[in-house]
């Protein structure tokens, strides 16, 4: 069995990374550029997307994988879909926080990517359309879980949903309690 975190950036993707892997799976998280690429190119040949990134079982936080959910459902049959979420205004404050850290490790030299530019309503748009797909191609199948780690889901719905027993421990809850940025603001 195969789980995708499907979760679009900075809805607690990390925090789901570490609960898989303190559950025993072998889990990757983002895996930059080079993962991309891999992905890309498998999507590009027509072959299964995750073949070529090694000897994992769960992925997050990979953006080509995400926005294919769908090609992985109907290519690693008897996957899970985990779609983690949180509540817009609070997702567009991370992401803008996200820009800025960006931008200021650009100007210091340490940073190369390209999430550069604040665009809160194309990023709206974004969370909209991919909520929607998600719930459209996973409506009355059992394979997706719906996660709001931000506000407290955890091992009590994770666990079932992956046949296995509920940990008694806290769920992972990495970059929790941060002060929002509002939209578009400063902090």
């Amino acid at each position: 069995m195969k789980v995708f975190g499907i979760g679009l950036n900075k809805t607690g993707t990390i925090s789901l990374h570490e609960a898989l892997e303190t559950l025993g799976f072998r889990s990757l998280h983002w895996g930059g550029p080079e993962v991309r690429l891999k992905v890309e190119a498998a999507l590009g040949d027509g072959r299964p997307l995750v073949d070529d990134l090694g000897d994992y079982d769960a992925y997050s936080d990979i953006w080509r994988l995400s926005e294919n959910f769908a090609l992985l459902d109907r290519q690693y049959a008897d996957s899970r879909f985990i779609l983690t979420t949180r509540d817009l205004d609070g997702w567009l404050s991370s992401r803008t926080r996200h820009v800025e850290r960006n931008l200021a490790r650009r100007d210091a030299g340490t940073y190369t990517g390209d999430f550069l530019t604040v665009d809160l309503d194309a990023w709206r748009l974004e969370y909209e359309q991919h909520h929607r797909a998600v719930a459209d191609h996973f409506r009355g199948r059992d394979n997706l879980l719906v996660m709001r780690i931000a506000d407290g889901d955890g091992y009590e719905m994770l666990c079932p949903f992956l046949d296995l027993p509920v940990r008694d421990e806290p769920f992972p809850a990495r970059h929790k309690g941060t002060q929002p940025t509002p939209p578009g603001g400063s902090a």
